[in-house]
Protein backbone atom coordinates (compact mmCIF):
# COMPACT_ATOMS: atom_id res chain seq x y z
CA UNK A 1 0.00 0.00 0.00
CA UNK A 2 1.38 2.88 -1.05
CA UNK A 3 2.32 5.63 1.97
CA UNK A 4 0.41 8.31 1.16
CA UNK A 5 -2.54 6.44 0.55
CA UNK A 6 -5.87 6.71 2.83
CA UNK A 7 -6.26 2.99 3.97
CA UNK A 8 -9.68 2.91 4.27
CA UNK A 9 -11.34 4.49 1.09
CA UNK A 10 -8.10 2.97 -0.80
CA UNK A 11 -8.86 -0.64 0.25
CA UNK A 12 -12.65 0.40 -0.33
CA UNK A 13 -12.46 1.37 -3.97
CA UNK A 14 -12.23 -1.49 -5.61
CA UNK A 15 -15.62 -2.95 -4.34
CA UNK A 16 -17.14 0.29 -5.10
CA UNK A 17 -16.31 -0.59 -8.85
CA UNK A 18 -16.86 -4.53 -8.45
CA UNK A 19 -20.38 -4.51 -6.51
CA UNK A 20 -22.33 -2.04 -8.76
CA UNK A 21 -21.99 -4.72 -11.85
CA UNK A 22 -22.75 -7.82 -9.31
CA UNK A 23 -25.74 -5.83 -8.42
CA UNK A 24 -26.85 -4.81 -11.64
CA UNK A 25 -27.09 -7.77 -13.69
CA UNK A 26 -29.65 -9.00 -10.81
CA UNK A 27 -32.19 -7.18 -12.41
CA UNK A 28 -31.85 -8.76 -15.62
CA UNK A 29 -34.37 -11.49 -16.67
CA UNK A 30 -32.58 -14.10 -18.23
CA UNK A 31 -35.30 -16.61 -18.89
CA UNK A 32 -39.00 -16.82 -18.96
CA UNK A 33 -41.16 -18.48 -15.96
CA UNK A 34 -41.33 -21.63 -14.72
CA UNK A 35 -43.65 -23.59 -12.72
CA UNK A 36 -42.11 -25.14 -10.04
CA UNK A 37 -44.20 -27.19 -7.28
CA UNK A 38 -46.94 -25.49 -8.82
CA UNK A 39 -45.45 -21.91 -8.27
CA UNK A 40 -44.51 -19.88 -11.00
CA UNK A 41 -40.75 -18.64 -10.85
CA UNK A 42 -39.49 -15.82 -12.83
CA UNK A 43 -36.01 -16.58 -13.97
CA UNK A 44 -34.64 -13.11 -12.56
CA UNK A 45 -32.96 -12.59 -9.14
CA UNK A 46 -34.68 -9.33 -8.42
CA UNK A 47 -37.88 -7.88 -9.95
CA UNK A 48 -38.38 -4.53 -7.94
CA UNK A 49 -41.30 -2.07 -9.70
CA UNK A 50 -38.12 0.37 -10.51
CA UNK A 51 -35.79 -2.00 -11.85
CA UNK A 52 -34.35 1.17 -14.26
CA UNK A 53 -33.60 3.51 -11.19
CA UNK A 54 -31.78 0.68 -9.94
CA UNK A 55 -29.74 0.48 -12.82
CA UNK A 56 -28.60 3.75 -12.79
CA UNK A 57 -28.15 4.03 -9.22
CA UNK A 58 -25.38 1.57 -9.43
CA UNK A 59 -23.99 3.31 -12.24
CA UNK A 60 -23.63 6.23 -10.11
CA UNK A 61 -21.97 4.60 -7.70
CA UNK A 62 -19.33 2.79 -9.91
CA UNK A 63 -18.10 6.25 -10.69
CA UNK A 64 -17.31 6.64 -6.71
CA UNK A 65 -15.04 4.26 -7.14
CA UNK A 66 -13.30 5.32 -9.94
CA UNK A 67 -12.73 8.78 -8.17
CA UNK A 68 -12.09 7.33 -4.84
CA UNK A 69 -9.18 4.88 -6.01
CA UNK A 70 -7.78 7.49 -7.97
CA UNK A 71 -7.99 10.06 -4.93
CA UNK A 72 -7.13 7.92 -2.10
CA UNK A 73 -3.90 6.30 -3.93
CA UNK A 74 -1.49 9.73 -2.78
CA UNK A 75 -0.45 10.32 -6.10
CA UNK A 76 -0.58 12.90 -8.71
CA UNK A 77 -1.25 10.68 -11.55
CA UNK A 78 -3.74 7.99 -10.51
CA UNK A 79 -6.01 11.47 -9.70
CA UNK A 80 -5.98 13.34 -12.62
CA UNK A 81 -6.65 9.58 -14.58
CA UNK A 82 -9.67 9.38 -11.87
CA UNK A 83 -10.69 13.03 -12.28
CA UNK A 84 -11.23 12.48 -16.38
CA UNK A 85 -12.92 9.40 -15.59
CA UNK A 86 -15.39 11.10 -13.76
CA UNK A 87 -15.92 14.06 -16.30
CA UNK A 88 -16.06 11.56 -18.67
CA UNK A 89 -18.31 8.92 -17.45
CA UNK A 90 -20.92 11.82 -15.94
CA UNK A 91 -20.62 13.14 -19.68
CA UNK A 92 -22.27 10.22 -20.60
CA UNK A 93 -24.73 9.71 -17.98
CA UNK A 94 -27.02 12.35 -19.20
CA UNK A 95 -27.16 10.95 -22.72
CA UNK A 96 -27.84 7.42 -20.99
CA UNK A 97 -30.36 8.24 -18.99
CA UNK A 98 -32.55 10.54 -21.46
CA UNK A 99 -32.41 7.15 -24.08
CA UNK A 100 -33.54 5.43 -21.09
CA UNK A 101 -36.71 8.22 -20.68
CA UNK A 102 -37.31 7.20 -24.06
CA UNK A 103 -38.01 3.86 -23.11
CA UNK A 104 -39.76 3.70 -19.85
CA UNK A 105 -42.11 6.36 -22.05
CA UNK A 106 -43.27 3.71 -25.02
CA UNK A 107 -42.87 0.66 -22.06
CA UNK A 108 -45.09 2.98 -19.28
CA UNK A 109 -43.11 0.82 -16.85
CA UNK A 110 -39.82 1.05 -14.56
CA UNK A 111 -39.38 -2.54 -14.09
CA UNK A 112 -37.02 -4.74 -16.45
CA UNK A 113 -39.62 -7.90 -16.57
CA UNK A 114 -42.12 -5.49 -18.11
CA UNK A 115 -39.99 -3.70 -20.64
CA UNK A 116 -39.47 -7.42 -21.83
CA UNK A 117 -42.88 -8.20 -21.75
CA UNK A 118 -43.94 -5.14 -23.69
CA UNK A 119 -41.31 -6.79 -26.55
CA UNK A 120 -42.29 -10.18 -26.65
CA UNK A 121 -45.08 -9.99 -29.29
CA UNK A 122 -42.53 -10.29 -32.04
CA UNK A 123 -38.86 -9.08 -33.68
CA UNK A 124 -41.15 -5.87 -34.82
CA UNK A 125 -42.05 -4.76 -30.88
CA UNK A 126 -38.53 -5.10 -29.99
CA UNK A 127 -37.44 -1.84 -29.00
CA UNK A 128 -34.51 -1.41 -30.94
CA UNK A 129 -36.94 -1.06 -34.24
CA UNK A 130 -39.67 0.68 -32.73
CA UNK A 131 -38.04 3.27 -31.24
CA UNK A 132 -35.80 3.42 -34.56
CA UNK A 133 -32.02 2.49 -34.35
CA UNK A 134 -30.93 5.68 -32.82
CA UNK A 135 -31.54 5.16 -29.28
CA UNK A 136 -29.71 1.64 -29.19
CA UNK A 137 -26.68 3.52 -31.18
CA UNK A 138 -26.72 6.33 -28.48
CA UNK A 139 -27.33 3.95 -25.88
CA UNK A 140 -24.48 1.17 -26.91
CA UNK A 141 -21.95 4.06 -27.24
CA UNK A 142 -23.39 6.01 -24.29
CA UNK A 143 -22.22 2.29 -22.15
CA UNK A 144 -19.37 1.86 -23.75
CA UNK A 145 -17.76 5.46 -22.77
CA UNK A 146 -19.11 4.69 -19.21
CA UNK A 147 -17.35 1.11 -19.24
CA UNK A 148 -14.12 2.77 -20.59
CA UNK A 149 -14.06 0.28 -23.62
CA UNK A 150 -12.33 1.35 -26.69
CA UNK A 151 -12.13 3.67 -28.29
CA UNK A 152 -13.23 5.57 -25.30
CA UNK A 153 -10.80 4.00 -23.14
CA UNK A 154 -8.75 7.22 -22.58
CA UNK A 155 -8.83 6.94 -18.83
CA UNK A 156 -6.32 4.21 -18.80
CA UNK A 157 -4.24 5.93 -21.30
CA UNK A 158 -0.72 4.25 -20.65
CA UNK A 159 1.22 7.16 -22.87
CA UNK A 160 -0.44 10.16 -20.73
CA UNK A 161 -0.82 8.71 -17.27
CA UNK A 162 1.32 5.75 -16.28
CA UNK A 163 -1.69 3.34 -15.89
CA UNK A 164 -4.73 5.37 -15.09
CA UNK A 165 -6.61 5.09 -11.64
CA UNK A 166 -5.41 1.74 -10.48
CA UNK A 167 -1.59 2.57 -11.25
CA UNK A 168 -0.69 2.53 -7.47
CA UNK A 169 -3.05 -1.04 -7.10
CA UNK A 170 -1.26 -4.17 -7.27
CA UNK A 171 -2.11 -7.93 -6.31
CA UNK A 172 -5.67 -8.91 -5.27
CA UNK A 173 -7.06 -5.54 -5.43
CA UNK A 174 -5.61 -4.71 -8.79
CA UNK A 175 -7.20 -7.92 -9.64
CA UNK A 176 -10.66 -6.84 -8.55
CA UNK A 177 -10.74 -3.90 -11.04
CA UNK A 178 -9.95 -6.13 -14.25
CA UNK A 179 -12.86 -8.59 -13.01
CA UNK A 180 -15.20 -5.31 -12.54
CA UNK A 181 -14.16 -4.30 -16.08
CA UNK A 182 -15.13 -7.71 -17.46
CA UNK A 183 -18.10 -7.92 -15.57
CA UNK A 184 -19.30 -4.70 -16.35
CA UNK A 185 -18.98 -5.50 -19.65
CA UNK A 186 -20.89 -8.71 -19.14
CA UNK A 187 -23.58 -6.85 -17.27
CA UNK A 188 -24.31 -4.34 -19.69
CA UNK A 189 -24.09 -6.83 -22.75
CA UNK A 190 -27.12 -7.83 -20.52
CA UNK A 191 -29.02 -4.89 -20.09
CA UNK A 192 -28.81 -3.60 -23.79
CA UNK A 193 -30.38 -7.42 -24.50
CA UNK A 194 -32.81 -6.68 -22.04
CA UNK A 195 -33.89 -2.84 -22.96
CA UNK A 196 -33.55 -2.93 -27.07
CA UNK A 197 -33.87 -6.50 -28.46
CA UNK A 198 -36.12 -8.52 -26.09
CA UNK A 199 -34.21 -9.93 -23.77
CA UNK A 200 -34.81 -13.73 -23.65
CA UNK A 201 -37.83 -13.85 -26.12
CA UNK A 202 -37.40 -15.75 -29.30
CA UNK A 203 -38.88 -18.51 -30.79
CA UNK A 204 -39.41 -21.76 -28.79
CA UNK A 205 -40.98 -24.92 -30.14
CA UNK A 206 -44.48 -25.93 -28.88
CA UNK A 207 -42.97 -28.64 -25.99
CA UNK A 208 -43.40 -28.42 -22.80
CA UNK A 209 -40.48 -29.67 -21.55
CA UNK A 210 -37.92 -27.58 -23.85
CA UNK A 211 -39.84 -24.68 -23.79
CA UNK A 212 -38.47 -23.32 -20.69
CA UNK A 213 -34.80 -23.75 -22.43
CA UNK A 214 -35.26 -21.88 -25.14
CA UNK A 215 -35.65 -18.21 -24.06
CA UNK A 216 -32.67 -18.57 -21.65
CA UNK A 217 -30.55 -19.75 -25.09
CA UNK A 218 -31.77 -16.89 -26.51
CA UNK A 219 -30.83 -14.37 -24.10
CA UNK A 220 -27.23 -16.35 -23.83
CA UNK A 221 -26.40 -16.04 -27.75
CA UNK A 222 -27.42 -12.20 -27.80
CA UNK A 223 -25.66 -11.33 -24.51
CA UNK A 224 -22.53 -13.12 -25.84
CA UNK A 225 -23.13 -11.75 -29.35
CA UNK A 226 -22.35 -7.81 -28.05
CA UNK A 227 -19.34 -9.27 -25.57
CA UNK A 228 -18.11 -10.22 -28.60
CA UNK A 229 -18.43 -7.17 -30.38
CA UNK A 230 -16.85 -5.18 -27.46
CA UNK A 231 -13.91 -7.41 -27.68
CA UNK A 232 -14.01 -6.52 -31.93
CA UNK A 233 -14.21 -2.97 -31.17
CA UNK A 234 -10.83 -3.34 -28.96
CA UNK A 235 -9.28 -5.04 -32.22
CA UNK A 236 -10.48 -2.53 -34.35
CA UNK A 237 -10.79 0.99 -33.32
CA UNK A 238 -8.60 3.56 -32.33
CA UNK A 239 -8.46 5.41 -29.28
CA UNK A 240 -10.41 8.38 -28.86
CA UNK A 241 -8.51 12.28 -28.19
CA UNK A 242 -10.24 12.93 -24.75
CA UNK A 243 -11.33 16.36 -26.42
CA UNK A 244 -13.10 14.21 -29.26
CA UNK A 245 -14.55 12.44 -26.16
CA UNK A 246 -16.32 14.71 -24.60
CA UNK A 247 -17.49 16.67 -27.99
CA UNK A 248 -19.35 13.33 -28.78
CA UNK A 249 -20.37 13.33 -25.77
CA UNK A 250 -21.90 16.83 -25.09
CA UNK A 251 -22.79 18.26 -28.68
CA UNK A 252 -23.57 15.03 -29.88
CA UNK A 253 -25.22 12.41 -28.15
CA UNK A 254 -27.01 14.74 -25.22
CA UNK A 255 -28.63 16.69 -28.19
CA UNK A 256 -29.56 14.24 -30.52
CA UNK A 257 -31.19 12.17 -27.55
CA UNK A 258 -33.40 15.03 -25.70
CA UNK A 259 -34.52 15.75 -29.87
CA UNK A 260 -35.18 11.94 -30.40
CA UNK A 261 -36.80 11.70 -27.01
CA UNK A 262 -39.04 14.76 -27.26
CA UNK A 263 -40.08 13.35 -31.39
CA UNK A 264 -41.51 9.78 -29.18
CA UNK A 265 -43.46 11.60 -26.98
CA UNK A 266 -44.89 13.92 -29.65
CA UNK A 267 -45.94 10.54 -31.38
CA UNK A 268 -46.89 8.82 -28.27
CA UNK A 269 -49.61 12.29 -27.60
CA UNK A 270 -51.07 11.69 -31.43
CA UNK A 271 -49.23 11.65 -34.67
CA UNK A 272 -49.84 15.59 -35.47
CA UNK A 273 -48.00 16.66 -32.30
CA UNK A 274 -45.20 13.50 -33.29
CA UNK A 275 -45.04 15.99 -36.47
CA UNK A 276 -45.04 19.14 -34.70
CA UNK A 277 -42.01 18.31 -32.28
CA UNK A 278 -40.32 16.33 -35.59
CA UNK A 279 -40.15 19.89 -37.33
CA UNK A 280 -39.25 22.09 -33.61
CA UNK A 281 -36.44 19.56 -33.25
CA UNK A 282 -35.23 20.02 -37.00
CA UNK A 283 -35.26 23.64 -36.83
CA UNK A 284 -33.36 23.55 -33.26
CA UNK A 285 -30.74 21.05 -34.46
CA UNK A 286 -29.80 23.68 -37.55
CA UNK A 287 -29.78 26.59 -34.80
CA UNK A 288 -27.84 24.36 -32.48
CA UNK A 289 -25.29 23.14 -35.35
CA UNK A 290 -24.62 26.59 -36.49
CA UNK A 291 -23.75 27.98 -32.62
CA UNK A 292 -21.51 24.91 -32.60
CA UNK A 293 -19.99 26.17 -36.11
CA UNK A 294 -19.21 29.67 -35.07
CA UNK A 295 -17.70 28.60 -31.59
CA UNK A 296 -15.14 26.50 -32.94
CA UNK A 297 -14.78 29.51 -35.61
CA UNK A 298 -13.78 31.33 -33.08
CA UNK A 299 -11.67 29.22 -30.92
CA UNK A 300 -8.85 30.07 -32.92
CA UNK A 301 -7.22 32.12 -34.83
CA UNK A 302 -7.15 35.88 -34.54
CA UNK A 303 -10.46 36.21 -33.35
CA UNK A 304 -9.55 33.49 -30.88
CA UNK A 305 -11.95 34.87 -27.29
CA UNK A 306 -9.08 32.78 -25.14
CA UNK A 307 -5.56 32.74 -26.11
CA UNK A 308 -4.17 29.78 -28.09
CA UNK A 309 -1.64 27.62 -26.17
CA UNK A 310 0.99 25.95 -28.05
CA UNK A 311 -0.91 26.40 -31.67
CA UNK A 312 1.70 25.05 -34.61
CA UNK A 313 3.01 27.62 -36.74
CA UNK A 314 2.43 26.22 -39.68
CA UNK A 315 -1.35 24.24 -41.08
CA UNK A 316 -1.57 20.73 -40.51
CA UNK A 317 -1.49 20.26 -44.26
CA UNK A 318 1.98 22.15 -44.89
CA UNK A 319 3.72 20.36 -41.32
CA UNK A 320 2.72 16.89 -42.62
CA UNK A 321 4.54 18.00 -45.98
CA UNK A 322 7.78 19.17 -44.37
CA UNK A 323 7.51 15.75 -42.40
CA UNK A 324 6.88 13.79 -45.62
CA UNK A 325 9.92 14.99 -47.35
CA UNK A 326 12.29 13.94 -44.61
CA UNK A 327 10.99 10.73 -44.09
CA UNK A 328 11.67 9.92 -48.03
Amino acid sequence: MPAEADHFVYKLAPYLVLLPALVTFSIVPVGGTLTIAGHQVMLQIANPPVGILVLLAMSGISVYGVMLAGWSSGSKYPLLSSVRATAQMISYEAALGITIVTIVLVTGSLSTHDIVTSQAHGIWHWNVIRLGVVPFIIFWMAITAELNRPPFDVVEAESELVGGFNTEYASFRFAIFYLAEFMNTITMSAIIVTLFFGGPAGWAPNVAHLKWLFPIAWFLIKTVAFCFCYIWFRAALPRFRYDQVMDLGWKRLIPLSLGWMIVVAGFLIAPAWGLVMAAAVLFASVVLARAFEIGASRSSGADAILPVVGERPLPGEVFRTFSDREEE
